[in-house]
């Protein structure tokens, strides 16, 4: 049966309760200490936005217990999309401090070699309907990955968490072609997985969970929880159940259900830790207008205008996309949630760091 690890947090026991949640399903047999580790942070925001991206005692608390564990080699990354920048985004989501505490460093994917890579198994959309060819990060194959997505809501897909991470490791910049069949995609990225890694395993943060129209413009919401499995689909479905969400009803976690990449069906997952079998965030997913407006022209009723995503007029969207995000939702809405949040308890912890 697969097993979910979920724990109930608090600012000052965080760090050591990541150690207590990883332990809990004896995370070391899935992710072995002799071959090199992956770890895939996840930026969805080049500023920091609370609940958006990795935080930093998330990283914290996960390399203090590799290390104690014998973890010795061990990779930071994240890559960059046509609206966030990884090096800036590691400085201003204060990873690069952790890093350093634990003697690890920030590798962009930007920096590192590609190569084509012929999946083993039959694709549903990646190979096919998108891209003539995959091509991955040569430095993932042989490595165990360990992804650290944050709790949220997703215009795209709904939810967004271990799966979803995937999406910014193993595609390029240009991966937003793949919106079209995103759901399609994920559960191809999580096949591609599957063949390349000896290990994959999760850690979600819910300290600060993200409600709305993830996975930037949301409300952040203070949940004090933190989860872990080495079943991608069965820690995002539980995810999902605790945000309200039935994950049997969402694309991606049902087509990696019915393919058995993992398990979907929150009644057949054993979850340790606490029991939630009556927590509802109540979240509800909205979109963004530019998650709007991109989902009109990719597979909506301006369609007709798709084929220019795919020239040098893409500029135009990407520019309204910042303009939006960084220099009116975040200067007019956002800094409030950041101030607000900065008062509470992981605020402070936040800014410690």
């Amino acid at each position: 049966m697969a097993k979910v690890a979920v724990l109930k947090t608090t600012h000052s026991t965080v760090v050591e309760d990541y150690g207590r949640l990883m332990r809990s399903v004896s995370y070391s047999e899935s992710i072995q200490n002799t071959r090199r580790t992956v770890l895939k942070l996840n930026l969805s925001w080049t500023l920091f936005y609370p609940a958006c991206s990795t935080p930093p005692w998330q990283i914290d608390g996960l390399l203090k217990t590799m290390l104690e564990d014998g973890f010795k080699d061990i990779v930071a990354v994240e890559n960059k999309t046509v609206v966030t920048k990884p090096t800036k985004g590691a400085i201003n989501n204060k990873w690069l401090p952790v890093l350093e505490k634990h003697g690890q460093k920030f590798v962009s994917l930007t920096d590192v070699e590609w190569v084509e890579y012929q999946p083993k198994s039959t694709l549903l959309a990646l190979d096919s309907k998108v891209f003539d060819r995959v091509e991955i990060p040569k430095l993932f194959i042989g490595s165990n990955v360990i992804h650290l997505p944050t709790q949220k809501t997703h215009g795209h897909t709904v939810t967004t968490g271990a799966i979803k991470n995937a999406f910014g490791g193993l595609l390029k910049e240009v991966r937003h072609h793949c919106h079209t069949y995103i759901h399609e995609i994920l559960v191809d990225l999580l096949t591609i997985q599957k063949e390349i890694h000896p290990g994959i395993f999760a850690v979600m943060d819910g300290a600060v969970a993200g409600d709305g129209a993830g996975p930037r413009t949301m409300a952040p919401k203070v949940k004090n929880y933190i989860l872990a499995s080495e079943d991608q689909v069965a820690i995002d479905a539980i995810s999902a159940k605790m945000m309200g969400f039935d994950p049997m009803k969402i694309g991606y976690i049902r087509m990696a259900h019915d393919k058995g990449l993992g398990m979907g069906d929150p009644d057949q997952i054993d979850v340790v830790g606490e029991d939630i079998s009556a927590v509802n965030y109540g979240f509800s997913v909205s979109r963004s207008p530019i998650i709007w407006g991109d989902q009109m022209v990719r597979r909506g009723s301006l369609r007709l205008l798709e084929p220019l995503l795919h020239t040098k007029l893409f500029i135009v969207p990407r520019l309204l996309s910042e303009m939006y995000h960084d220099y009116y939702w975040y200067p007019f809405k956002g800094k409030k949630a950041v101030r607000e949040f900065m008062s509470t308890d992981w605020g402070k912890l936040f800014a410690r760091y």
